[in-house]
């Protein structure tokens, strides 16, 4: 009969990486010999961007944002569009200049660029930044990949550090990418005009493009909430569908009662009550007011949505 290793220790005292607390006792593994467990070398930030990126949800969205400038150039091109396209573009705001920005969206690259924004900023990006960032933790589980992912073992924290820097960075890009290529449709088709503000006036071309870029850091900075609101959908539930559309629905219903004039001032305190305070920037001069409420609001709801995602994966049995 083999005798028992002097080393063996009872399985009870080895708990699974997929339970909390164990990549802590990893790292404190007496220090007399090496354990060979590096949380550095885990999930590599590479790995899981060319992961990411070789999915076809990612080249699908790539593709769709690509092809929409097209399609709505081609539309304005046709025919004036100011029926259809309007309705869409005012859904979004009641803000002034808003559905300015509709009739002189064919005025040139940087006006076609804004309405493509005031466009898609309600919805489209907000469906998105919710696939990106609801699609992280959630898809691993449903995968089944999750459990393996710990027990290599990846870190709990550093498992969420890098699954979020590659959604915020494949949501930024596309907040990026898609003013940047209707701004070069737009004056392909358009032309390269002066951009003229929905408020009254006309910008130079280094005038238009600093507005242009106040605009879309300002929706990226916008989209961080419906980032952290999908991120914790994604820690909560092991159903992707479940986190993206948990946290459109959630955006959307924001929309819906900030539409409500009765609930003033109440409604200032909604998340997206702000959303469309970039129109602010399109002016002769530049009104911060709304853009610093907004971006100070959205960064207190992202920081909260946040810190409760790492905590409850922390606690988390993964045992599904």
């Amino acid at each position: 009969m083999t005798e028992p290793r002097a080393n063996a220790v009872a399985p009870e005292n080895h708990p699974a990486p997929t339970r909390r607390g164990v990549h802590d006792r990893l790292l404190h593994l007496s220090p007399v010999h090496d354990n060979g467990f590096r949380p550095d070398r885990t999930l590599r930030m590479r790995v899981e961007f060319v992961r990411q990126l070789r999915r076809r949800r990612t080249q699908l969205t790539g593709l769709v944002l690509l092809v929409l400038p097209v399609v709505i150039a081609l539309a304005f091109k046709i025919s004036s569009g100011t029926s259809s396209t309007g309705a869409a573009g005012q859904g979004g705001s009641g803000r002034p200049g808003g559905s300015a920005l509709v009739t002189l969206a064919t005025t040139g690259a940087t006006n076609f660029a804004l309405f493509t924004e005031f466009a898609s900023a309600g919805f489209l990006l907000v469906v998105i930044v919710a696939l990106f960032c609801g699609d992280t933790v959630a898809s691993e589980a449903s995968w089944a990949s999750l459990r393996y992912l710990l027990a290599i073992p990846v870190p709990r924290s550093r498992l969420l550090r890098q699954k979020l820097i590659v959604a915020l960075s494949l949501s930024f890009g596309a907040n990026l990418l898609l003013p940047v290529w209707s701004y070069v449709v737009g004056g392909v088709v358009f032309g390269w005009a002066p951009g003229q503000s929905p408020l009254g006036g006309t910008f130079t071309t280094g005038a238009a493009l600093q507005r242009l870029l106040i605009v879309v850091c300002y929706a990226s900075i916008q989209s961080l909430l419906v980032a952290a609101l999908a991120f914790l959908l994604s820690v909560l539930t092991d159903a992707p569908l479940g986190a993206v559309g948990g946290a459109t629905m959630l955006v959307v219903v924001s929309n819906i009662l900030d539409s409500i004039p009765s609930l003033d001032p109440y409604r200032r305190f909604l998340p997206t009550h702000f959303q469309y305070s970039w129109l602010d920037a399109l002016g002769q001069n530049i009104v911060w007011d709304d853009m610093m409420r907004g971006t100070g609001l959205v960064l207190v709801y992202s920081a909260a949505f946040f810190a409760l995602a790492w905590w409850r994966f922390q606690e988390k049995d993964i045992l599904s």
